[in-house]
């Protein structure tokens, strides 16, 4: 069976991107925000999430803070996805949790790649 990626970015394109990249190798859910993905994450627990920095209302480090806190999600690994590029963001999503930060606009290719890097890595 496929493993699962959720994707959260309140940027249609960008889940559509992203979503193309991976769809052939992952069964792949996108979602608009982070509440969508809390209430999925009740039903569904993926294998990976990809989860935007910027958004409204919870931003990805206040997800991941809270995705951490959980005793079933807590392993979950989780990448960012970011169009900004500042040392201070890189060091608040490391301490956050999240496993590498990719940025905005990606190629298909780099995307893929480091999916199968964390998600072959995890133990399930």
């Amino acid at each position: 069976m496929q493993k699962l990626v959720f994707i959260v970015d309140d940027n249609d394109a960008n889940l559509t991107v992203a979503a193309s990249a991976l769809e052939g190798e992952y069964r792949v859910l996108t979602m608009p925000s982070a509440q969508k993905m809390f209430s999925l994450l009740e039903k569904k627990k993926p294998d990976l999430i990809l989860l935007d920095v910027e958004m409204p209302e919870i931003s990805g480090l206040e997800a991941t803070a809270r995705l951490k806190e959980n005793q079933q999600w807590k392993d979950i690994p989780i990448l960012f996805l970011t169009g900004y590029c500042d040392e201070k963001l890189l060091s608040d999503a490391k301490s956050s949790g999240a496993l590498e930060v990719i940025h905005k606009p990606f190629a298909p290719s780099e995307l893929l790649e480091k999916v199968n890097k964390y998600v072959s890595i995890q133990p399930r």
